[in-house]
């Protein structure tokens, strides 16, 4: 199933709007010290963000089938985006009263939550650039 987001750049601005699967929207933007406003997250933030969210949802869907109490789940993602290779680091935070193999299956659940495997996977891009001719047919 093929997932589709499309960024549309406001004039004037390093804003996007960004629609995503025809339901979602969201404003992205650049910092002001690389010309943009602040008045959104970066693209670079969003993936933390996304990874963050991925993780937290797995552990908590395999949490309510195993019928356990995680309580809160919190997870911080730190992304180097300079780093060659980029580097992840993730920090899982559960408050519920669990036991030691409990949080080691859980560990072992969060690595494999679907947006860390299709990074890990890796991707193939295929690209095109299509511009209106301008004055008539082309």
């Amino acid at each position: 199933m093929a997932l589709t987001a499309t960024a549309r750049s406001i004039p004037g601005t390093l804003r996007q709007e960004v629609a995503i699967g025809g339901r979602h929207r969201l404003i992205t933007d650049q910092p002001e010290e690389l010309g943009g406003e602040g008045g959104g997250p970066s693209p670079h933030e969003l993936l933390p963000a996304a990874l963050a969210a991925c993780v937290t949802v797995t552990l908590v869907q395999y949490g309510r089938t195993k019928g356990w109490d995680l309580g809160v789940v919190t997870v911080d993602v730190e992304y180097d985006k300079g780093s060659t290779p980029r580097r992840v680091e993730t920090v899982i935070r559960l408050d519920g009263e669990l036991t030691e193999t409990q949080l080691e299956r859980l560990e072992k659940v969060a690595r494999a939550c679907p947006l860390r495997r299709s990074l890990e996977a890796g991707f193939e891009f295929a690209d095109r650039v299509q511009a209106s001719v301008k004055g008539g047919v082309s």
